[in-house]
């Protein structure tokens, strides 16, 4: 029996979650995690200082380190890192399966090397990335809460070593 379409694509992404949800319990506790390029820098930018003056390192490579406070659950794909001012953060995106985060990297120290880019969304585009963010997270989304135009400051990661 032939399985339609949506099915088989269906089939793929249940077998990729369960592939990322395998990686993502291996333990890595009490072990130093080396993920993507090796990294490069001597110089440490703080995160703080990218996030107060973020064209100024558009398109730079820069290293920054933090705790790690969030982690994509649906394909480690991205994760937040805590800036060195309070409530402050900044979010490294890798290649899908390029580099996958572990989710039991939170609360955990990183060093992340990569591209500041600058990402800058129309109203429609907005909603589409908050409610995809949203769906990742497993968490209710509020079409409210977007109210216009959003620029969106990031690193897209190349390394990392998690601590």
């Amino acid at each position: 029996m032939l399985l339609s379409h949506s099915i088989r694509k269906k089939m793929k992404k249940l077998i990729f979650s369960l592939f990322i949800l395998l990686i993502s319990c291996i333990p890595v506790l009490g072990k130093e995690l080396v993920l993507g390029e090796q990294l490069q820098l001597k110089e440490t930018t703080k995160v703080s200082e990218i996030n107060a003056q973020p064209d100024k390192y558009i398109g730079k490579r820069v290293q920054i380190e933090g705790m790690i406070i969030n982690v994509c659950a649906a394909r480690g794909c991205w994760m937040d890192i805590a800036s060195d001012a309070p409530f402050q953060k900044i979010q490294v995106k890798v290649v899908d399966g390029e580099i996958v985060f572990p989710m039991e990297a939170k609360g955990r120290n990183a060093q992340v090397e990569g591209i500041v880019e600058k990402l800058e969304l129309s109203h429609e585009q907005a909603l589409g990335w908050a409610k995809h963010k949203a769906m990742e997270q497993g968490e209710d989304f509020d079409p409210a809460t977007i109210t216009g135009p959003t620029t969106i400051y990031r690193i897209r990661g190349l390394g990392a070593v998690i601590m």
